[in-house]
C-alpha cells in the first residue's frame, strides 16, 4: 500500500497529488545492465519498480554507442544473474572464463620477462566466470524486464530531479512525467545526476590513462583463457569470446598513457594493427580488430556516502575502477545483491535498510579501490624499481600457494561480503 503523506495540509496534499502522475515503490535511474540486474531482483521480491535511462540499449555491436568491453561474470555474479531470472537469456552467449594468465613485459617493442597462469580448479571450480559481450548483456536483459509486469521500463527518457522527503521521494523524469515513489536508486554512471540531486560529493583520482575496447579474431584458439599483459602504461587484457566467423574472437580492453593512447587513436589501419601485435606478444597469432574502438579515460571514483534520505548508490554512481581483475561490473553486482538483502520489508526507503546497506558495502568499495589504485599505478609506471616490484609480486602471488588461493578467491566471495 503506498505510504500516505503525513504532516501535510490538505491543500499541499492535494497539490501533490495533481502533480503525481505514477506511484511505486522503488525508482532507478539507469538502465545499465547493474539498474536492470537490480530491478529484476526487486521485482522477484514483489515490489513495483519504474527504472529509465535516457539511452536504449543498442541492438549490435556496430550500432552508435554500443558498449563493446566483455564482462567476465565471476562466479557469484553468475549466481546473483540465476537468481534475477536474467541467466537463461544470458547463458547461450556466455563463454567460460578457464583460466587467467598474467604476463609482465618490459620495453618497446615490448619483451616477456615472466609468466604465470591461474586455474580455477584450485578453489573447486570449473571455471571462474562467464564473459558475456557488455552490447548483448544489456539488449538481452532489457527484453526480459519488458516482459515483466511489476517493472515499468521507461527507455530513452532520464532522471531530471527528485524531492527527498522523510515518508516518500518525488522524482520528476526528463520527459516531465512525476513519480511518488519510497526509494530512489542512483545507478546512472560516473556522472550520476542522482548523486548530484541528492548533494553526495565524490573522489576522483585520475591517472593520465585512457583505455580502448574492442573485438579482434585471431589465429590460434584462446582456450577459454583471459590474459593480462603489463607494460608501461597499463595491461592490456584480452578476454575469451565466441568464435567469430568461424575463427577464434576475443574482447580487448587496453590501457595506455594518454598521448600515447591519442596517438594510436589517429594512425592508419596498417599501423595500428602493427602496434596492437606487438602488444599482444603474439600469444594468440595475429589479432586482425572486427569492430570500431571505444575510447574512455580511466579513473578511480568513490562516492562519500552511498545514501541519503530516500537515495541509495550503486554501480559506477557509487564507484568507478580501473579495468583491472574483471573487478568492475562484478563489484556493481556485489553492491545490488547489499541492497536487495539489505531493504526493510514495509519500507524500501527506510532509514534502517539504508544504512545496512552502506554498512555492508562501504568497507569493501574503499578497500577494492585502495587496493585497485595501487596495482594500476604499479603497472602503469615504466620505471625499474615499480616494475621490478611488479614482477617480485607476480612471483610471489602465483608460486607461493596460499597466497594465491587468497589472491584467486578475493574476487570470488559471496556477493556482498567484505575482503
Amino acid at each position: 500500500m503506498p505510504v500516505p503523506f503525513r504532516g501535510r495540509t490538505p491543500r499541499l496534499l492535494l497539490m501533490e497529488r495533481q502533480r503525481i502522475e505514477t506511484e511505486t515503490d522503488i525508482v532507478i535511474s539507469g538502465a545499465g545492465i547493474a539498474g536492470m540486474v537490480l530491478a529484476a531482483l526487486l521485482a522477484r521480491r514483489g515490489w513495483r519498480v519504474v527504472i529509465c535511462d535516457p539511452a536504449p540499449p543498442p541492438e549490435a555491436a556496430d550500432a552508435a554507442g554500443s558498449d563493446l568491453r566483455s564482462t567476465a561474470y565471476l562466479a557469484p555474479s553468475v549466481e546473483l544473474l540465476k537468481t534475477a531470472g536474467l541467466w537463461t537469456a544470458l547463458s547461450p552467449h556466455a563463454t567460460d572464463l578457464g583460466a587467467l594468465r598474467v604476463v609482465d613485459t618490459k620495453g618497446w617493442p615490448p619483451r616477456l620477462t615472466e609468466e604465470r597462469t591461474f586455474r580455477p580448479n584450485e578453489l573447486d571450480l570449473e571455471a571462474f566466470g562467464k564473459n558475456v559481450p557488455n552490447w548483448r548483456a544489456r539488449h538481452l536483459i532489457a527484453q526480459t524486464l519488458e516482459r515483466d509486469d511489476r517493472i515499468d521500463l521507461r527507455l530513452g527518457v532520464g532522471f531530471a530531479s527528485m524531492l527527498a522527503r522523510d515518508d516518500a521521494v518525488l522524482v520528476r523524469l526528463s520527459d516531465g512525467s512525476r513519480i511518488r515513489a519510497r526509494l530512489l536508486v542512483g545507478a546512472d554512471g560516473r556522472a550520476s545526476p542522482v548523486r548530484d540531486a541528492a548533494g553526495i560529493d565524490a573522489t576522483i583520482r585520475r591517472y593520465g590513462q585512457k583505455a580502448f575496447a574492442f573485438a579482434v579474431r585471431h589465429d590460434r584458439p584462446h582456450e577459454n583463457v583471459s590474459t593480462e599483459i603489463y607494460n608501461a602504461g597499463g595491461a592490456f587484457t584480452t578476454v575469451p569470446l565466441a568464435d567469430h566467423e568461424g575463427g577464434p574472437a576475443s574482447a580487448i580492453v587496453w590501457m595506455n598513457d594518454g598521448r600515447r593512447g591519442l596517438d594510436l587513436m589517429e594512425m592508419g589501419e596498417e599501423d595500428f594493427a602493427r602496434e596492437l601485435n606487438l602488444r599482444a606478444l603474439g600469444l594468440l597469432g595475429r589479432m586482425t580488430k572486427i569492430t570500431e574502438i571505444r575510447l574512455w579515460p580511466v579513473i578511480t571514483q568513490t562516492a562519500r556516502r552511498l545514501t541519503a534520505r530516500r537515495v541509495a548508490l550503486v554501480a559506477e554512481a557509487a564507484h568507478v575502477l580501473p579495468p583491472i581483475g574483471a573487478q568492475g561490473l562484478n563489484t556493481s553486482l556485489a553492491d545490488i545483491a547489499a541492497l536487495d538483502a539489505a531493504l526493510a520489508d514495509g519500507d524500501p526507503g527506510a532509514p534502517q535498510g539504508l544504512d545496512r546497506y552502506a554498512a555492508a558495502r562501504e568497507r569493501d568499495v574503499a578497500v577494492r579501490a585502495r587496493v585497485i589504485d595501487a596495482f594500476n599505478r604499479i603497472c602503469q609506471s615504466d620505471g625499474e624499481a615499480l616494475q621490478s616490484l611488479r614482477l617480485t609480486g607476480l612471483r610471489a602471488v602465483h608460486d607461493i600457494a596460499p597466497i594465491r588461493r587468497r589472491v584467486m578467491g578475493a574476487g570470488l566471495r559471496p556477493m556482498g561480503t567484505a575482503l
